[in-house]
């Protein structure tokens, strides 16, 4: 066992218009950015897979543009999360774990379910929903990972249901939605949402030097002290984690650089 997991820092999709000229060099090729956004970023978050169903050679040619050691989080399609009765979404699920996303190989990581903000913890119909996650498609592993945006879901027993089945909470860094950040699985997924775009980096370099000892922390097996906690008393078990941090939403425009700047840190 090493003493600490892999740290990936990175950004929600690649086709960004203002990044161009910003992120991207002027007259790069559309083709060509995601190439360039592997090159200097670990990971991105894959977002069009919520909207709508992916084909397999898509999957494969993504994977096929990005260097050893990328990897792909994706979000599980919309139809899958969005319903009054998660227990009754096997159908769904099974027709986007189907949809090709085992043509990324080993550049897929986790995949990422989010749920709207007006969906309210139950615990039977949430444990059923965690019952249908699959653990292999096409001989991968397969991680998962959940968003849950209502604050209902704060709640020792939610976090309890994640744990038993191994299965990560998000932590959102959000303006709006609750935030929570206790440690339920083998790895950790953050989505930090409070960027600024007046800012180069998007968070100010202070804070990120604060991300940058969480995440540390996260990878060797702790957790900060400093971020609240839905079930404060339930310690997680202490081990090396792999770490994904998204910088998402607002300071879209600066994400890029909020991501390298926090690699750069660890």
């Amino acid at each position: 066992m090493t003493a600490s997991g892999t740290i990936r820092t990175g950004i929600g999709g690649w086709i960004f218009e203002p990044w161009r000229g910003t992120f991207y060099p002027k007259g790069l090729s559309k083709a060509k950015e995601l190439e360039y956004a592997g090159q200097h970023l670990s990971t991105i978050e894959i977002n069009s897979t919520y909207y709508g169903t992916q084909k397999p050679e898509t999957f494969a040619k993504w994977a096929s543009s990005v260097p050893n050691g990328f990897i792909f989080s994706v979000k599980g399609n919309r139809f899958v999360t969005n319903r009054r009765v998660l227990a009754e979404a096997g159908e769904s699920m099974e027709r986007f774990i189907k949809s090709g996303i085992a043509e990324l190989a080993d550049r897929l990581g986790p995949l990422l379910w989010q749920f709207a903000p007006t969906k309210k913890f139950d615990a039977e119909d949430f444990g059923a929903f965690l019952d249908l996650l699959p653990g292999k498609e096409g001989g991968i592993a397969l991680r998962h990972a959940v968003e849950v945006r209502h604050p209902s879901f704060i709640d020792p027993d939610f976090i309890a249901l994640l744990r038993k089945k191994n299965v990560a909470l998000v932590y959102a860094h959000h303006f709006d939605y609750p935030e929570f950040a206790d440690v339920t699985a083998d790895f950790v997924y953050a989505r930090l949402q409070k960027g600024d775009d007046a800012i180069e980096t998007a968070y100010p370099a202070k804070e990120l030097d604060q991300w940058a000892e969480r995440v540390k922390l996260w990878a060797k097996g702790d957790a900060p002290d400093d971020l609240p906690l839905a079930a404060p008393l339930a310690k997680p078990d202490k081990q090396p984690r792999d770490v994904f941090a998204y910088f998402i939403h607002e300071g879209k425009v600066r994400a890029p650089q909020a991501a390298q700047a926090l690699r750069d840190r660890l």
